[in-house]
This record gives structure tokens, C-alpha cells and sequence, in this order.
């Protein structure tokens, strides 16, 4: 039986500088030292049950009542707006830049791999980086913006739920809902099996099908989260259960980088 194995932060620049393609699959934990809450955290939508999320991430639910929905996004703007990406966040954005990454695939809907310059972000379950009118079908650019999220919900005659100007039809988020298809899958698997260096950040693998990348991956994966992750020991996986912004700080030095303001 295969032992997991750990990597510290030298060995892995040793990959990341031998490496032809590394791409990046993060999940909830490159977020919460952000300030966002893990929706399946202690303090998360699935435990406190603030929200039912089997209604809140409803398609059907939206198309017939979007208020619930938009109650949530209310209070997840509030909760978003003034905050940053973290180190890991950045530090994904600055190694894309000098060329050693060659994307990122991420399950959040935070867009921060965006507001970090990230160019080559794959979202899986979407984000509230794009909008979309569900009656004339008019994409909402302005949407990029939290700070327009906030405003557009507050002045909106229907508010909290957020009209189009065109129509008056309900603007929906680029999140993916229950119900509907996750987004860009083949992309994510192209990137994943074009790799031989896949980083598994922050994510415990328990939602799927994003899950079952890293089962694709034909060259190393190194996996760096706080807790258990359920993909299995083999020769080619490390496991790193340290704090990510620190792990990716030592990173950083060892490939001579200097830390993202």
C-alpha cells in the first residue's frame, strides 16, 4: 500500500522549474483566508442552514422565484466587496505571468482568481463574474464589479432581485445552479491531462465532477490543504497539509519571485 508522502516548499520548485505545463485546480480553502466562508465550513450556508441551499441554488426555483436567491447574493456582496485575494491567490497570477502556469481551474464563484490578474481562469460552478438577462438573453459586462452587484441590487425596482435594463427581465448570475450543467468540463479536463504538473489547492475533492480531475492527470500531483482529501495515495502525489499562503510565500523564495503586493 501505497504511505502518502509530503513536499516541502523546495522540492516542489524544483518541479514547478522542470515542469513543461502546471495548472492549478483550487477549491474553497484558496478563499478563506480571504474571508470567505467554505459553504460546507463550520461556518457555511450547508451547516447554519442560514439559507436552504437546495432553494437558494435552484434552478427551477430561480426561473419561478428569484428573491431567495438574491437575498443570499445581498448579503455574499456585502460580504465580498471590500475584501482581496490572498497570497495564493496572487501568487497563481504571478506565475501564470512569468509563464510557469498555464491556467487555473477553480470551483469558487468568488471571481478572485480574477481580481488577482489571473488570465486563464476555468470556472467549473461559474461566478459572479459575468451576468446574463434570462429573457433577452443580454449579457451585463458591468457585472464584473461587485461594487455594481451592490448598487444594481439596492436600486433595482424589484429589488433585491436585479432586473435588465432592456427587458425588466431577471438578470442570473454566471453561477452555476442546481439543475444545470457545470461549465467549461472539457476545458478543465484538457488542461488537467496536458499537465504534468497539477496542484491541488485548498480543495478537499468532495464535490464532483471536479473531483474527479486529478484522477486525469498524468504527471505529479501535489495537494495542499488544511485536512483530509479524498483522493488516494500514489507514487506520483504529495500531500501538503499546511496553511497555503505560507506554503506558496516559501514557494515563491525558492523560485527567486518576489511576493505579489
Amino acid at each position: 500500500m501505497t504511505r502518502p508522502r509530503t513536499l516541502d516548499p523546495a522540492e516542489c520548485a524544483e518541479m514547478v522549474r522542470g515542469a513543461s505545463s502546471v495548472v492549478a485546480l483550487t477549491g474553497a480553502g484558496v478563499s478563506t483566508g480571504a474571508g470567505i466562508p467554505d459553504f460546507r465550513g463550520p461556518r457555511g450556508l450547508y451547516v447554519t442552514r442560514r439559507y436552504d441551499p437546495e432553494l437558494v441554488f435552484s434552478i427551477d426555483h430561480f426561473m419561478r422565484d428569484a428573491r431567495m436567491f438574491y437575498e443570499f447574493t445581498r448579503d455574499f456582496v456585502a460580504m465580498v466587496k471590500g475584501l482581496k485575494p490572498t497570497l495564493t491567490h496572487r501568487a497563481l497570477a504571478l506565475l501564470e505571468e512569468r509563464g510557469f502556469l498555464a491556467g487555473v481551474i477553480t470551483q469558487n464563484i468568488d471571481a478572485l482568481h480574477h481580481h488577482a490578474g489571473s488570465k486563464t481562469v476555468v470556472e467549473v460552478h461559474g461566478s459572479y463574474w459575468s451576468a446574463t438577462c434570462t429573457r433577452c438573453r443580454t449579457p451585463v459586462p458591468e457585472a464584473r464589479s461587485y461594487s455594481w452587484w451592490e448598487e444594481a441590487i439596492r436600486s433595482s425596482p424589484a429589488s433585491p432581485v436585479v432586473l435588465c435594463r432592456a427587458c425588466a427581465g431577471v438578470v442570473k448570475p454566471g453561477v452555476v445552479f442546481f439543475g444545470e450543467a457545470v461549465r467549461d468540463f472539457e476545458e478543465a479536463t484538457r488542461l488537467v491531462e496536458g499537465c504534468d504538473l497539477l496542484f491541488v489547492l485548498g480543495s478537499s475533492l468532495a464535490v464532483h465532477p471536479a473531483a474527479l480531475l486529478p484522477e486525469l492527470a498524468h504527471g505529479q500531483v501535489v495537494v495542499v490543504n488544511r485536512g483530509s482529501v479524498a483522493l488516494a495515495p500514489a507514487p506520483n502525489r504529495y500531500f501538503v497539509d499546511e496553511d497555503l499562503d505560507r506554503y506558496f510565500e516559501r514557494l515563491l523564495e525558492r523560485l527567486g519571485l518576489p511576493l505579489p503586493a
